[in-house]
């Protein structure tokens, strides 16, 4: 910058002093401010054409301000071609790590378009990189259950998705789409066959071995009614038989609930679809509770929402409640205050099961849902519990897009909240009007 002010001041003397020489001083400083830009103008084309060569050219050797200006654009250039290198470096890294994963990856841009693949995705998907590049994956991958995942926000469908894949029948994946970038998506497929497989696996032979069970101990518990009731079973075997058929009974219960978990998870709620009822079910509940509590005495109380029904299963939903309501009888204390209320929301409907009994200490509840969990195994087992009537509620629920909450105190008692998606909720005074009108 100092060079050109010195240069400027260096023409305008020298032309202000010929100019005097010759008699004509401000037409030679006119002349020498001519010269002067021209000379400007001369090396900011020069500059300019080195610009658009867009090369590692050398940079015109200038003195002054265009100097200046070549050494921050050498400078920025440089710390562009540094910070390029890292980015390739770990773009590079990115995509050998997603190579060596045994999963499909895929980038997505904000319209679907691929950007990026696997070699994975070509088995999984049938997507080829890089001759699939900037093409739509919902013309690639034709499964509507995909394109609706897609378009679906993280909080709607959060558990992923189940599919067959579009290259092979015999292969099941899960699908699960996460935010990438600013405006991109990371779409992961999973080969998960084989515990699809186990898993069937294991329902089939849950199922099964309860069907074959359930045949003989009917036979062996008859048996045990007709010697009990017989005059001349001898008295010191009544209070052997007295033992076996309990035990006996205790094992029906559980073959009963682990058949309905069978029944629950091989049948789709669409199958039993229809209008519930829910103010009646829970009043045949409450009955069916009444005679449960017997000489207990608890104090029920139902609070129900009258015109407030669901569209989903009635067996499976009168499975969930009923399972609610006979805990909260079978764990409370005599003369215990147990309330069932059934109402809705801005959120969708809600069943709430409370009791004043002893309550659960807060480590329980995470894995009260488990299958065969219990606090006191001795206290379950004396009680008749299976262990299964939680996982049978906490499977009805998500069947119906609900969820469980559970909430409890050690010596203030248990809340158990079902909630329902208001999507399923259908007003009882509107349905009546319909069927009359």
């Amino acid at each position: 910058m100092q060079y050109d002010l010195l240069r400027f001041a260096s023409v305008l003397i020298l032309s202000l002093f010929i100019g005097l020489l010759l008699g004509y001083p401000a037409l030679c400083v006119i002349a020498g401010l001519i010269f002067f830009t021209f000379s400007q103008y001369k090396e900011l084309r020069q500059l300019y054409a080195w610009l658009q060569r867009r090369q590692d050219s050398d940079s015109p050797n200038q003195p002054g301000i265009i100097d200046d200006i070549c050494r921050e654009i050498d400078y920025t250039k440089n710390r562009h071609r540094v910070r390029e290198t890292k980015l390739t470096g770990y773009l590079k890294r990115f995509q050998q790590a997603t190579g060596a994963l045994p999963d499909a990856v895929v980038v997505l841009g904000p319209n679907g378009e691929i950007e990026w693949a696997n070699k994975n995705a070509q088995g999984y998907l049938g997507i080829r990189w890089p001759q699939d590049s900037e093409l739509r994956i919902a013309n690639l991958v034709r499964t509507p259950a995909l394109n609706r995942y897609l378009s679906s926000s993280p909080d709607e469908d959060s558990k992923g998705l189940q599919m067959i894949s579009p290259t092979s029948k015999e292969m099941t994946l899960e699908i699960r789409v996460t935010a990438y970038g600013e405006t991109q998506q990371l779409l992961v497929a999973r080969d998960i066959t084989n515990i699809v497989r186990t898993n069937q696996m294991r329902k089939d032979f849950i199922a099964n071995a309860s069907h074959e069970l359930r045949t003989p101990l009917t036979v062996i518990s008859g048996y045990l009614e007709s010697f009990a009731d017989d005059s001349l079973c001898p008295m010191e075997w009544l209070s052997h038989i007295r033992q076996m058929r309990k035990q006996t009974n205790r094992m029906q219960n559980l073959i009963e609930d682990l058949l309905k978990l069978s029944s629950l998870e091989a049948r789709t709620i669409n199958e039993d679809k229809e209008l519930v009822r829910v103010p009646d079910m829970l009043n045949t509940i409450m009955a069916e509770a009444n005679s449960l509590s017997g000489a207990l005495n608890h104090q029920l109380e139902l609070v129900v929402d009258d015109e407030l029904y669901v569209y989903g299963s009635h067996y499976q939903l009168y499975s969930a409640f009923s399972n609610l309501v006979f805990n909260a009888v079978q764990y409370t204390p005599a003369e215990g205050k147990i309330q069932v209320t059934w109402y809705q929301d801005k959120s969708g409907a809600h069943l709430l099961v409370s009791d004043d009994g002893l309550g659960i200490a807060a480590e329980h509840l995470p894995r009260l849902t488990e299958r065969f969990y219990r606090i006191d195994k001795s206290r379950s087992r004396e009680r008749g519990g299976t262990g299964l009537g939680l996982a049978i509620v906490k499977h009805v629920l998500a069947n119906h897009d609900g969820q469980l909450v559970i909430d409890s105190k050690v010596g203030e008692g248990s809340i158990f909240q079902c909630d329902l998606p208001a999507k399923i909720i259908v007003s009882g005074l509107l349905e009546n009007k319909t069927a009359s009108g």
